[in-house]
């Protein structure tokens, strides 16, 4: 029996570690029928997920088998329904898989708070959510334009909730008339980007500017039938109620018999391997690394997950082979975040505190649309030699302004 590495998941830690594994067995001159990489994901798609809170959903999913059969990386469709890190095995809906090595890289979703929700909500965590966003959105002019039906409620103002609200008045307008009283409310139960330092005045400004309605410090009750209510008492009338209430890890974190973090991460060391195991290791949303030596822990970010797939994929290999000395320690000290805020432009700010503006406005929207809509994208129907660069185990450098 071949070797057999297993990765699980297809977002941007999953497919860069299969890419990257792939790239280190051609490396090491591996014979591919004496070492196999499987990638097991729920659908065919690996999902620009950065970009489904935007209008046209079109380029955000990319073929899978684009990006994994020219590098021989064989994929199985199914959802990994749990894992035996001792018999070193993992259950699907009908059937399982062993492995020798594991790379969990199953990502995250949306936690939304314990409140009494009565219909329908919302949100852009993923392809899917997005979709039923722009459904819904779509069909809002069948409900004639009385202030419910113009209006839409985002509960939770991190970087999500402001990205999709900056969106959602060009978007209303468009979905009931360009002189549609539309209301578009940002609630949260504390700061408005609270976490963005010296660029929290430009979305405040950014927020005003496009007539997005910031509720800080305000907390939900429930979404009823017909209105989001306030703890308060309040109840604003709405249609249209989006979550962007945080993430946590895939629930298979749990699997591996580790303690994990607050988000359901688990802890792994500078290559990636899971504390405490032998054949487990972590990538992206489902894993906790160190990023420098001042003790910053990684976010949940493709800016990281794209990173630690390509070192988790490499190190997997080294330690299956044999090669300790191979092993690539992972690091990310260049820390940056790039908010749009729709027609008022971008924000790009450096530092773990995000408190050094870099640029803002135009300039910075560039930027944001370089690396969402080009940088982060893998390279599709492309030569082996073509993908194997693109997952060199490498941290590539803050991207430069335009």
């Amino acid at each position: 029996m071949p070797n057999r590495i297993v990765v699980v998941g297809g977002g941007f830690a999953g497919l860069w570690s299969a890419a990257s594994a792939a790239r280190a067995r051609a490396l090491f001159a591996i014979p591919e029928d004496e070492f196999e990489i499987v990638l097991v994901a729920p659908d065919p798609f690996h999902t620009i997920r950065v970009r489904c809170y935007e209008a046209d959903l079109a380029p955000v999913r990319v073929p899978l088998d684009e990006v994994l059969t020219p590098i021989n990386v064989r994929r199985i469709e199914a959802r990994v329904t749990g894992l035996d890190p001792t018999a070193r095995k993992l259950t699907m809906a009908d059937a399982s898989l062993d492995y020798d090595r594991l790379i969990l890289a199953s990502g995250s979703s949306l936690t939304r708070p314990p409140i009494p929700i009565e219909r329908e909500t919302f949100d852009v965590d993923s392809y899917e959510g997005g979709r039923r966003l722009a459904v819904h959105l779509a069909t809002l002019a069948d409900g004639g334009k009385d202030g419910a039906v113009s209006t839409a409620v985002v509960i939770g103002g991190g970087l999500v909730g402001i990205e999709i609200a900056c969106e959602l008045p060009e978007r209303l307008r468009a979905a009931l008339g360009a002189d549609a009283p539309v209301r578009v409310v940002l609630v949260d139960h504390g700061q408005i980007g609270a976490d963005m330092g010296e660029g929290r005045c430009i979305i405040l400004d950014a927020l005003a500017a496009l007539d997005v309605e910031a509720r800080p410090r305000t907390a939900v009750a429930a979404v009823d039938a017909l209105s989001v209510v306030l703890t308060s008492g309040e109840c604003i009338p709405t249609a249209t109620v989006i979550f962007a209430t945080g993430m946590k890890a895939s629930s298979l974190t749990r699997d591996v018999g580790i303690a994990c973090d607050k988000l359901g991460r688990l802890p792994v060391d500078r290559f990636l391997k899971v504390e405490g195991t032998d054949a487990v290791y972590a990538a992206g949303d489902c894993a906790s690394a160190l990023a420098d030596d001042l003790g910053h822990a990684t976010v949940m970010s493709c800016q990281h997950a794209r990173p630690m797939g390509r070192l988790a994929g490499h190190n997997v290999v080294c330690d299956l082979k044999g090669r300790p000395d191979d092993r690539i320690p992972f690091a990310a000290p260049d820390y940056v975040t790039i908010l749009d805020l729709g027609r008022f432009g971008a924000l790009y700010t450096a530092g773990w505190e995000r408190d050094t503006v870099i640029a803002r406005g135009a300039e910075a929207k560039a930027t944001k649309q370089t690396i969402n809509g080009v940088r982060i994208y893998p390279p599709r129907n492309a030569d082996q030699d073509v993908i194997f660069a693109a997952a060199s185990p490498a941290i590539q450098p803050r991207p430069a302004v335009r």
